[in-house]
């Protein structure tokens, strides 16, 4: 029982999920600071508010409806994936890709050069069967196969 938890709990995608989420709750500060302390009293006081929860507050039957907490709320969220984007996935899919580029078979690295590959098993096959049909069809006095399988 403790063996499985101990190969569960090593698993390199476990101790990423963990990393990504004490990472996570951390950036999570950083924005709501950003977004606390400078853009929603930039926004505030254009619109002439104390912040931005007092922006654009309607009172509906005794209700507040703050349209100033929502625009708060969507700028952190576009923060937050401004910076995920160009923080975390830009530079992990450019890594992906140079890792690609790295592990390409030299077949693969032939293709992108131009050079002419060396012919494949099945290729080789193919010749040798249009070989030797064309030399039953010299024997026979036939014309020589088209190199097209045989219809059955």
């Amino acid at each position: 029982m403790l063996k499985g938890f101990k190969e569960f709990i090593l698993r390199g995608n476990v101790i990423d999920l963990a990393v990504a989420v004490v990472i996570g709750a951390a950036f999570t500060g950083v924005v709501n600071s950003i977004v606390n302390n400078i853009f929603n009293p930039l926004i505030a006081s254009i619109f002439r508010a104390s912040d931005l929860e007092n922006v654009a507050v309607w009172t509906l039957n005794g209700s507040d409806i703050k349209f100033g907490a929502v625009l708060g709320a969507l700028i952190q969220f576009l923060l937050v994936a401004v910076v995920v984007y160009f923080v975390f996935v830009l530079p992990i899919n450019h890594l992906k890709k140079a890792a690609f580029a790295i592990k390409k078979t030299p077949a693969e690295s032939l293709q992108e050069k131009n050079e002419e590959l060396p012919p494949t098993e099945t290729e080789l096959l193919i010749q040798i069967r249009d070989l030797l049909a064309n030399e039953r069809a010299a024997a026979a006095g036939e014309p020589p196969a088209t190199g097209h399988a045989p219809k059955h």
